[in-house]
């Protein structure tokens, strides 16, 4: 069987069977959030990245998240993740030969924010990555029953409530760099405390919480998002935290896309989860929104073109100018992007 890795990064034919013209071609997009890989026998490059982002819709500059690929070996601890810093910063160069493709803008790299030479290593990301890179992710998710996913976290309970950690979160702030977080729905609160906790240090809410929908949450969207809906009006409220809006096609959230004979369309995809998006827009603002594509992870279940469509179809709703700003602005703005 498949790792998701392999089945998300080579899913050409199936996701041809669903083509869609793009809307508003000549929309600006900075993508604020993907990944790029080479591992489980499967590689998610550059090449592999313009063949998304050329598929019509006009997406000038990306975010790299970190994913834990290109690690450095037989370093001193802590260091490690240093090396897929320095490899993306090599992508990203390689990018600037073809400027008339997406440029990779920014890099948010991943350090153990706990360990008392994180300033050594914050050093180090900056001196391989420049002026590429913008921040930290520290993933919180966890979940005391994970068996169902298909995608393993590598949080650890209670670490929103770590004092090494937020100490941490704090030094991200003084250096003006971001936190990018990936948690699931039930942390939502943990986060919220998390963000009163540091309110000098601006932090990015990642996939929407990423409402599970599998193992023994499966059944449950109607209850969740209740709850939901009153944790992200909640968190609004902290000015520190903005929030990106997508990475819920993943098999995790439980809408079994991936398994369809046909990759959705995006009035399938508006249809299912139009509210989510509208509810976090109502909450937070477009200056405080920006939408993601979460690839190639939500590419198991999603073309890019049919994902950008649905955005556009959901954007479609409010005025240009807030449209601008959940496209490319807000991206730009929150991690320092050249416009």
């Amino acid at each position: 069987m498949k790792s998701w890795i392999a089945e998300a990064a080579s899913r050409d034919d199936w996701l041809a069977l669903t083509i869609e013209e793009p809307i508003a071609p000549d929309m600006e997009i900075v993508d604020p959030h993907h990944h790029l890989w080479n591992r489980d026998g499967t590689a998610y490059e550059v090449n592999g990245l313009w063949s998304d982002t050329g598929a019509g819709h006009k997406v000038v500059q990306t975010v790299f998240i970190e994913c834990g690929s290109f690690y450095y070996k037989d370093v001193e601890e802590g260091f490690a993740p240093v090396g897929e810093t320095a490899y993306v910063a090599g992508q990203a160069a390689l990018a600037a030969r073809s400027p008339e493709k997406a440029q990779i803008a920014g890099i948010v790299a991943h350090a153990d924010l706990r360990r008392e030479n994180l300033s050594e290593v914050l050093d180090a990301h900056a001196a391989v990555g420049g002026a590429l890179f913008k921040g930290i992710r520290h993933a919180l998710a966890w979940d005391d029953d994970p068996s169902a996913f298909k995608i393993q976290s590598r949080g650890v309970g209670g670490l929103a409530h770590d004092p090494d950690f937020r100490r941490g979160l704090r030094l991200l702030g003084e250096r003006g760099l971001t936190y990018d977080t990936w948690h699931y729905h039930h942390q939502n609160k943990d986060f919220i405390a998390l963000a009163k906790a540091v309110p000098e240090t601006t932090l990015v809410l990642d996939h929407f919480g990423t409402p599970l929908g599998v193992g023994q949450f499966e059944g449950k969207r109607d209850e969740i998002f209740a709850a939901w809906k009153d944790d992200v009006a909640a968190l609004a409220d902290c000015p520190n935290v903005v929030a990106k809006l997508g990475g819920m096609a993943m098999p995790d959230n439980g809408y079994g896309w991936h398994e369809w004979d046909r990759p959705i369309g995006s009035e399938e995809f508006v249809e299912a989860q139009a509210p989510w998006y509208h509810h976090m827009i109502a909450c937070f603002g477009a200056d405080r929104c920006m939408f993601e594509s979460n690839f190639p992870v939500d590419r198991a279940s999603i073309s890019y073109g049919v994902l950008w469509n649905g955005l556009k179809k959901i954007a479609a709703d409010y005025p240009p100018q807030d449209q601008m700003m959940m496209f490319s602005g807000t991206s730009r703005r929150v991690y320092g992007l050249p416009s």
